[in-house]
C-alpha cells in the first residue's frame, strides 16, 4: 500500500450541490432560496428565534416557578462489574477511576451502581452507592467508604440590620 493508492471508501465523497446552473437542474432561478426577501440575499442570516420584529415566542410566554436544574447533583456512574480490573485489596477512589478511564468529564461526584458481577475484594471510595452495589461489594468482604461532597460556595450573608429599640 502506498500513499498514492489510497482512496476514500465508495460513497464517502459526494459531489457538491451546484445551485444556479439552469432551470432543468432543479436548482436554478432562485437556487433553493425561495422568493424575494431578506433570506434570498447573499450574506444574509437571521438569528434563531427571530420573528421579524414581532415579540418572540420565548419572550411572550410567562415564566414562573422554580427550576431546580441548576442545583441538581450530577454523578458519573461506574458499574461494579467494571471494577474487576483492579487487584484484590486495591483502594479505588475518584483519582484512580479517572486515571484508568472509567470516570471522564465534569461532575459533582462518582456513584457506584450495581450492574455486573464483582469478583474482587476492594476498598471503594465514592460519593454515592446504590443499594445493590453496596451489597455486592460488602458480600465479598470489601468496604464502601462514602466521600462527603464539598458544599458549593454560597454568597456571604448580609450583615444583620440593627434592630430598632422597642417603644413603650
Amino acid at each position: 500500500m502506498r500513499l498514492h493508492t489510497l482512496k476514500p471508501v465508495p460513497g464517502a465523497k459526494h459531489r457538491r450541490k451546484r445551485v444556479g446552473i439552469g432551470e432543468s437542474s432543479g436548482h436554478g432561478k432562485t437556487s433553493g432560496r425561495g422568493g424575494k426577501g431578506q433570506t434570498a440575499r447573499s450574506g444574509s442570516s437571521i438569528r434563531p428565534g427571530f420573528e421579524g420584529g414581532q415579540m418572540p415566542l420565548i419572550r411572550r410566554i410567562p415564566k414562573r416557578g422554580f427550576n431546580n436544574a441548576r442545583f441538581t447533583i450530577r454523578y458519573i456512574a461506574v458499574n461494579v462489574g467494571d471494577l474487576n480490573r483492579f487487584e484484590d485489596g486495591t483502594r479505588v477512589d475518584e483519582a484512580l477511576l479517572r486515571q484508568v478511564g472509567l470516570a471522564n468529564g465534569r461532575a459533582d461526584g462518582i456513584k457506584i451502581l450495581g450492574e455486573g458481577e464483582l469478583k474482587r475484594k476492594l476498598i471503594v471510595c465514592a460519593h454515592a452507592f446504590s443499594a445493590s452495589a453496596r451489597a455486592k461489594i460488602e458480600a465479598l468482604g470489601g468496604t464502601c467508604e462514602q466521600v462527603v461532597r464539598k458544599p458549593a460556595p454560597s454568597a456571604p450573608a448580609a450583615p444583620a440590620a440593627p434592630s430598632a429599640p422597642a417603644r413603650s
